[in-house]
C-alpha cells in the first residue's frame, strides 16, 4: 500500500513537470501567458494537494475541496481540468496492488449522487466556460448520474471522455508517448513536451474547440503534429527551443491556449510516477 505522503508527491511532481515543460500555447516557466502565470499553477498545486491526495475521501469531496482552495489561493481557474482528473487517480492508488487503472475503473464506477453534487459545485466554482454546460446545467443540482453527464459531454470534451473510457488516452497514448520518450534517451522536461504533443496532435483540443471552433482545434492539431515531427529529429536543444518558441509565440498571439492537452498531460506524469510508487512499495513490502 503507497503512503499518503508518496501519492500526496507523485501529485506536486506532475505538476511541477508540467511547468517546467515549454507547452506551446501553455503556461509554463519559460513564459506566462492568457493572463496567468506559471507562479499561479505551481501555488495550485499546493493549496490543492493536500484534498486531491486527502485519504479515504471519495472523489467528488477532493475535487471540491481541491477548487475551493484554488480560488481563494490565486483567484482564477489554473486547475479544474487537473484536479477531475488527477483526483480519480490518487483515490484509485490508495487501494495498492500492480494495477493503477483496474482500481481507476472500480472508482469511477463507484461515484454516488453526492460525487455528482461536488463536481458540479466545483465546475460552478470555477466557472471554466465549457466542460459543465456541456453535460449539465450546473447552476441547478445534477439531474443525472455524474458518468451519464460525462458521457453527454465525451464527445466535446476529452476530460469528460477519460470518465467514461477509463482514462483510455492516458493509459494507451499519454503512457506510451511518455515512456518512448524517456526509451529514446529524453530526459529533464523532454518527456513530458513529448507528451503534450502528442495529446496536441492527436486530437483537437477541447478548450480550443470551444474558444475558437473546431476547425481552428484541427488546424493547431496538425500544426502540432509539423512540430512533434521536426523535434524528433533535432538533436540540439537549443534548436528545439526556438522550434517550441516560435510555436509558442504564434498561439499566444492568436489568445490560444491547449488548456486540455496540458490537464492530460499532468495526468499521465501523475500516472506514470503512480505506476512507480506502487511498484517499489511492492518490491519494498
Amino acid at each position: 500500500m503507497p503512503q499518503p505522503a508518496e501519492i500526496d508527491a507523485a501529485y506536486r511532481h506532475a505538476c511541477r513537470m508540467e511547468i517546467e515543460a515549454l507547452k506551446p500555447g501553455n503556461v509554463h516557466r519559460f513564459a506566462d501567458g492568457h493572463r496567468m502565470s506559471a507562479q499561479q499553477f505551481l501555488d495550485s498545486a499546493e493549496v490543492s494537494a493536500g484534498a486531491v491526495c486527502h485519504p479515504g475521501w471519495p472523489v467528488g469531496r477532493r475535487v471540491l475541496d481541491a477548487i475551493r482552495m484554488t480560488r481563494e489561493a490565486v483567484g482564477t481557474n489554473t486547475n479544474l481540468g487537473i484536479v477531475l482528473l488527477c483526483a480519480p487517480l490518487a483515490t484509485a492508488a490508495e487501494a495498492g496492488g500492480n494495477d493503477l487503472q483496474g482500481e481507476l475503473a472500480a472508482v469511477l464506477g463507484a461515484m454516488d449522487d453526492r460525487d455528482a453534487e461536488d463536481v458540479f459545485s466545483a465546475i460552478t466554482l470555477a466557472a471554466p466556460g465549457g466542460l459543465g454546460e456541456a453535460a449539465n446545467d450546473v447552476a441547478e443540482p445534477p439531474r443525472v448520474p455524474l458518468l451519464v453527464a460525462m458521457r453527454e459531454a465525451a464527445e466535446r470534451d476529452m476530460i469528460a471522455r477519460q470518465y467514461v473510457s477509463d482514462f483510455a488516452d492516458i493509459f494507451s497514448g499519454g503512457l506510451a508517448a511518455y515512456r518512448t520518450a524517456e526509451a529514446v534517451g529524453e530526459t529533464g522536461m523532454w518527456p513530458t513536451v513529448f507528451t503534450y504533443l502528442h495529446f496536441l496532435s492527436r486530437f483537437p483540443d477541447s478548450h480550443v474547440a470551444r474558444k475558437h471552433g473546431v476547425e481552428r482545434a484541427e488546424e493547431i492539431r496538425l500544426e502540432a503534429a509539423s512540430v512533434a515531427g521536426q523535434l524528433g529529429e533535432i538533436a540540439a536543444e537549443p534548436e528545439r527551443l526556438r522550434l517550441l518558441v516560435d510555436f509558442d509565440r504564434r498561439l499566444k498571439a492568436e489568445n490560444i491556449n491547449p488548456g486540455t492537452s496540458a490537464d492530460l498531460t499532468v495526468a499521465t506524469v501523475f500516472a506514470e510516477r503512480l505506476n512507480f510508487v506502487l511498484h517499489n512499495s511492492q518490491v519494498s513490502a
